[in-house]
């Protein structure tokens, strides 16, 4: 299979930029990661993190319109790309194969 490599973070952003729906920004991807993982995570690693995916062609960005909460602000938005959202696929393949080949051994480990 010849897929690009994706870090557990670099998943983890993919995975969240995915489910927000071309909705995903810096703030809220930091605190939808937060809440997810329980994990503490820096608005400068989720930059780099969607730099890095945006760079690999994974996701994309553009700009959002000016809103009121944030003082007439825009936000750069992030999306997933037909690259990206076949790299998750594949990640889930490789995931969910192992799974399947790991469970048995792991139950009767349990049992003994």
């Amino acid at each position: 299979m010849n897929r690009a490599y994706l870090g557990e973070f670099e998943e983890i952003v993919l995975l969240t930029v995915a489910a927000l729906d071309g909705t995903a920004y810096g703030v809220i991807l930091t605190h939808e990661i937060a809440e997810q993982t329980g994990r503490a995570v820096k608005l400068n690693q989720i930059h780099s993190a969607l730099q890095r995916l945006e760079e690999k062609g994974m996701v994309r960005s553009d700009m959002g319109e000016p809103t009121a909460e944030r003082g007439g602000r825009r936000k750069r938005l992030y999306s997933l790309t037909a690259y990206g959202q076949r790299t998750l696929q594949q990640v889930r393949e490789v995931r969910e194969n192992l799974w399947s080949r790991f469970v048995k051994p792991f139950k009767l480990a349990v049992e003994i």
